[in-house]
């Protein structure tokens, strides 16, 4: 059981980050924004996978006020990545935006940042500093040489306070570097010293091969300590697959119900086209939400042994398999209706 850190709970649009909440998967437009058709369609595609928030970069004027007519369309939280113009940010929230991501201290002077605070007070819209390894404050730089852990988390601290000041405490903070070690490194330093919620994501993770175990080493280890209150996996590609790995880390840990899939890594007594049938039932899991798991085995001498923890599994061999559960055998199955009869038995267990 994992004992996670309590902290300040805040609301993005109806979904609650922080205190005993969910842990929610977030991931990104990576469409044109000013592509209001094309943004549309890949939010919904991103809500049918599980992603519970988005956020969209803004480029202009233009692509800001975009968002009233995304919000429209949709149905999970978006939020809005501003960088360097505070007027951006003033009109994301009077577009309706659900989170501001902003660095307080890049976007102007005070007077500017009060104008972006008090609007978003207002409208009860969040903001999430976004503080990033690759762009840290040239005085930080110099101070500890390059960006270290501690570096990350005094910009963390600096941003923080500028939000404080203005009497403003709706804040949810990431601290980002593609190094795992200086990643996981500078949450544990700011959990240990702040109440805020964290926002958990190793950037520039790369592709999906390499980009998958990295994020699951830095968000994984980190949750397992409980730290963490919302997580982005970021993978160069389809964001879909961002949302796929997230809720796996996730059921991996026990931290979200769903379906699980096992399968054996196939050897020499593999007499069939496992890999097929495996991808044929993930995809059909992606529509599931019991908390089964389901097994694909390469044979039938281990197959149902191995995977006696599996609420229902196919163990396949030449022309035909078993279709077993709990580790007994239920009945035997040509293999061309493996996937068929394995559906059929999940359906009567999910009802």
């Amino acid at each position: 059981m994992i004992n996670r850190k309590k902290t300040k709970k805040i609301r993005v649009g109806k979904i609650a980050i922080g205190g005993d909440s969910p842990i929610t998967v977030q991931t990104m437009v990576k469409v044109d924004a000013h592509d209001v058709k094309a943004v549309v369609k890949q939010i919904k595609e991103q809500e049918e996978a599980g992603c519970d928030i988005t956020r969209m970069n803004v480029l202009d004027m233009e692509s800001v006020q975009n968002f009233s007519k995304i919000k429209k369309q949709i149905k999970i939280p978006i939020v809005a990545d501003i960088h360097i113009n505070y007027l951006w940010a003033l009109e994301a929230i009077r577009q309706g935006v659900d989170k501001l991501r902003i660095n307080p201290g890049n976007i102007g002077g005070i007077d500017k940042v009060k104008q972006v605070v008090v609007l978003a007070k207002e409208r009860g819209v969040p903001i999430r500093i976004g503080v990033n390894a690759g762009s840290l404050e040239k005085d930080l730089l110099v101070k500890y040489k390059h960006p270290t852990a501690e570096a990350l988390v005094e910009s963390a601290g600096r941003h923080i306070k500028i939000l404080e000041d203005l009497d403003f405490d709706q804040i949810v903070v990431s601290i980002k570097a593609s190094d795992v070690r200086k990643m996981t490194a500078a949450y544990r330093l700011f959990s240990a010293k702040y109440d805020y919620p964290v926002h958990l994501g190793v950037t520039e993770a790369g592709p999906p091969s390499i980009g998958t175990i990295v994020s699951s080493v830095g968000i994984g280890s980190l949750l397992l300590d409980g730290i963490g209150d919302t997580i982005r996996v970021s993978l160069s590609g389809d964001s879909l697959e961002e949302i796929r790995v997230g809720k796996e880390l996730l059921k991996s840990l026990g931290l979200r119900s769903g379906p699980r899939l096992i399968s054996c890594p196939t050897c020499s007594r593999t007499a069939y086209n496992m890999l097929a049938l495996v991808k044929k039932v993930e995809k059909y899991l992606d529509k599931v939400t019991a908390p089964i798991q389901v097994a694909v085995m390469g044979c039938a001498v281990n197959g149902p042994g191995e995977a006696r923890e599996a609420d229902v599994g196919i163990a396949g061999g030449r022309k035909a398999g078993v279709l077993f559960a709990k580790g007994k055998i239920v009945k035997i199955v040509k293999e061309e209706e493996m996937f068929e009869e394995l559906v059929k038995y999940i359906e009567r267990l999910t009802g």
